[in-house]
């Protein structure tokens, strides 16, 4: 792990702290939206919509998101193969603006309904975690 180091040692716990729990929370959120999903019975629902876009496979896809959301996100909390992971977690979301976000427009709520906002948010928030942890140059 590279973490940021602010010169003291209390400094250095409270960004590995601070790292931690934003790695949890995103852990939690995501596994959150992979179980309802699959709890619902969207899973199906989901691969037709894809189909629908054109995307070969739909179904496949759709299943391989889900099972993704559900267990990548055990070795996110893990601290496993976090780099990785949050790579493939961002690109996920990244394609869900591009597919649904973007054309909704920005707000989730208030201005607008499902846009981008919250998904670009989840995405700065990978990528930043990601960097913590990522291979030795």
């Amino acid at each position: 792990m590279s973490y940021l180091s602010f010169g003291s040692s209390a400094n250095h716990r409270s960004s590995v702290i601070g790292w931690t729990i934003l790695r949890l929370v995103l852990a939690g959120l995501i596994a959150a939206h992979g179980w309802a999903r699959w709890w619902a019975g969207g899973v199906a629902p989901f691969g037709e919509w894809l189909t629908s876009q054109g995307i070969p496979l739909g179904p496949w896809i759709a299943f391989a998101i889900t099972v993704f959301e559900i267990g990548g996100t055990l070795l996110l909390a893990a601290g496993f193969a976090v780099f990785p992971l949050t790579i493939v977690y961002a690109s996920i979301y990244l394609v869900g603006i591009v597919l649904v976000h973007w054309p909704a427009g920005w707000f989730v709520v208030g201005l607008g309904r499902n846009g981008a906002e919250y998904s670009v948010l989840l995405i700065v928030c990978l990528l930043l975690v990601g960097t913590q942890h990522r291979p030795p140059r």
